[in-house]
């Protein structure tokens, strides 16, 4: 593939490249803007991100046009999916129209009974694209792309990067300069996931001159989930970069005709390196036109099996003991730092906003090691209570025959799979199905079999599963982010590849008032002098309190407009939990914030509220919703 790629490129050019004068490719490109080079969570005026998102525009198309012998510029409001069809390459920076709007419908309880997110391009849109940030999940996700929402927390440099892959090697020419720096805090957190000894350092490449960790208010880029990124032929990792997530977290990444350029970073901030790999990579990705994604994870929560190594862990006394010190070093960093507080009052003395909130800092009790297990192993907990060598007997010894197909972050033992003794990932599992169907042996097991791993839709046909095993078993793979699905490398026409036969694939429901789709869920209520808004979080999920200046997270927004006559205090903030070692603060379970009320009047009010919901996998979009209610005071 990659030498037919290579071929491809080279009749894209008119010329040579030369060392000063650098022959442009003779392509179409078509850059999609709006964004700026600023967090649109941070402190920045409106008309300094206006302004910025032309200077970001024009930056690109100066940048393209060094490159490429046709740049155009579109807004992203103006843009529509069937412009792309007149361009090789379309880099998406800005967002673009819904054609289907989100659907969330509640209960009278106001649990979510079904939820669809917001489509932005056709299902079968096959153009190449490249997006930038968090553009990638924002325009992916309804269609199943695998870049999805692992972390909006990426910096400035990338490292463990496939140093052969195309982009890093041509067709422009690049050195690329690497430095040794040390390995990010964050991923030290998920060091279960990481094969042998975490390194202390790594060789990192700078591929933006500002990022968020050092510049406050600049833009933050985005990782994808690691997680099955390449369990099909359509995906394939490029590179990973400074990040809150995993080591191997996707900085850069192609899934089939989409690419995720995951820095943030527009080209006036980009270093020289970086600018020439990016448009290596426009030049990689003329080459997919046409190569829709084959393998769709519409469940961006779904369970691969390398969830078993966080399960694993979590039952470890090794994680009780990391826990346990991790409280005891924020138990005590926040004694000192109320102490300090106090006495800075007791003189008299201004107070900074971090010093107003250790002023109520209670410590945190660190869990038994029971509790420890109760919340951390889930449904697996009512089968081994507190016997540790009984689950990592359980997940070791059914590895092969876990499925994670339903809901999020949900592994359980296949029975039928595991009966036969054939791990529910080997092509040697069909053919056993369609063998049984044949002989009319445990053909009801065959059919269950058959209907969870594949979406033929063949029914007991015996002789439509044989036709299709043998014209296709060559070209037979197995998908676990795409749904833990037996799939065909090919087209979307071919049996076995079309979605639609699994028609709950997009929508997820739940007696709950949470879910892992929603797993935060916002009421409020007027109790005598106050505004109580209630917060309540889906276990294993956590909301933002209080974030430092060093994370990318999203903290509680409250912005209520009141009836004429009554006016509203300070919010109270319940304590929190301190989460690292940073100063950021969370809320779990339950959180209650009181907005006092004074004056005298009646009437609706409308409050804005927003936050970002996270759990240990993965940061969800930020959100921001509106709520009213009737006062009368």
């Amino acid at each position: 593939m990659k030498r037919i790629l290579s071929l491809f490129i080279g009749f894209l050019f008119s010329g040579v490249l030369l060392a000063e004068n650098i022959e442009k490719a003779n392509l179409r490109i078509l850059y999609v803007g709006g964004a700026s080079d600023y967090t649109d969570y941070g402190s920045v005026s409106a008309e300094l991100k206006s302004e910025s998102v032309r200077a970001r525009t024009a930056s690109f198309k100066s940048m393209l046009s060094e490159y490429f012998d046709s740049v155009t510029v579109v807004d992203g409001a103006d843009y529509r999916p069937e412009i792309s069809d007149s361009y090789d390459v379309t880099i998406i920076d800005g967002r673009i129209p819904e054609i289907k709007p989100a659907i969330r419908e509640s209960d009278s309880n106001g649990s979510i009974v079904k939820y669809v997110p917001a489509q932005l391009l056709p299902d079968d849109f096959d153009r190449a694209v490249i997006t930038i940030g968090s553009m990638g999940e924002i325009v992916g996700r309804a269609i199943g792309s695998k870049n999805d929402w692992y972390c909006l927390c990426l910096d400035a440099d990338a490292h463990h990067m496939v140093l052969d892959h195309p982009i890093f090697n041509g067709p422009f020419e690049t050195e690329l300069t690497f430095e040794k720096k040390p390995t990010p805090e964050d991923a030290l957190h998920y060091k279960y996931f990481h094969e042998g000894d975490m390194p202390d350092s790594l060789m990192m490449w700078k591929v933006q001159t500002k990022g968020y960790k050092t510049d406050k208010d600049f833009a933050v880029g985005m990782v994808s989930r690691p997680w099955g990124y390449t369990d099909s032929p359509d995906a394939e990792y490029i590179s990973s970069g400074v990040c809150a997530k995993t080591l191997d977290a996707v900085a850069i990444g192609r899934h089939g005709n989409f690419m995720t350029w995951g820095f943030a970073a527009s080209p006036l901030y980009m270093t020289e390196e970086a600018k020439t790999v990016f448009a290596n990579a426009v030049c990689y990705m003329a080459g997919f036109n046409g190569k829709k994604m084959i393998a769709r994870k519409y469940n961006d929560g779904i369970a691969t099996r390398e969830y078993l190594k966080e399960l694993l862990y979590l039952v470890s006394d090794e994680a009780y003991e990391d826990r346990s010190r991790l409280v005891e070093k924020m138990n005590t960093t926040g004694e000192e730092m109320k102490k300090k507080a106090l006495e800075k009052k007791k003189k008299g003395t201004e107070l900074e906003e971090d010093e107003k909130y250790y002023l109520n800092f209670q410590p945190e009790k660190m869990v038994s090691r029971n509790e420890f297990l109760k919340r951390y192993q889930k449904e697996a907990y009512n089968m081994f209570g507190d016997d540790v060598e009984a689950y990592i007997k359980y997940y070791n010894e059914n590895r092969n025959y876990f499925y994670g197909g339903e809901g999020s972050y949900n592994l359980f033992v296949d029975e039928d799979c595991k009966a036969w003794g054939i791990a529910n990932n080997s092509p040697d599992l069909l053919e056993k199905a369609i063998s049984s169907l044949e002989k009319g042996k445990e053909t009801e097991r065959a059919l269950r079999i058959l209907d969870r791993y594949t979406m033929c839709g063949f029914g007991n046909d015996a002789g439509a599963w044989r036709k299709w095993y043998d014209t296709y078993g060559d070209r037979i793979f197995f998908t676990e982010a795409g749904g833990w699905l037996f799939m065909v490398n090919g087209s979307s026409d071919i049996p076995g590849n079309d979605y639609s036969v699994k028609t709950d694939k997009k929508v997820s429901g739940s007696d709950s008032v949470t879910t892992d789709e929603e797993p935060v869920h916002v009421s409020l209520s007027q109790e005598n002098d106050r505004i109580v808004i209630r917060f309540i979080i889906q276990p294993g999920y956590h909301i933002y309190s209080k974030v430092s200046s060093s994370d990318a997270y999203i903290p509680v927004s409250i912005d209520i407009d009141l009836p004429e006559g009554i006016s509203a205090g300070e919010p109270i903030m319940p304590v929190g939990i301190n989460y690292g070692t940073t100063g950021t603060v969370i809320y779990e379970n339950e959180a209650r914030i009181i907005v006092p009320l004074s004056g005298n009047g009646k009437g609706r009010a409308v409050c804005r509220i927003g936050w970002q919901c996270c759990d240990s996998h993965v940061c969800m979009p930020p959100q921001s919703r509106e709520y009213s209610l009737d006062i009368n005071y």
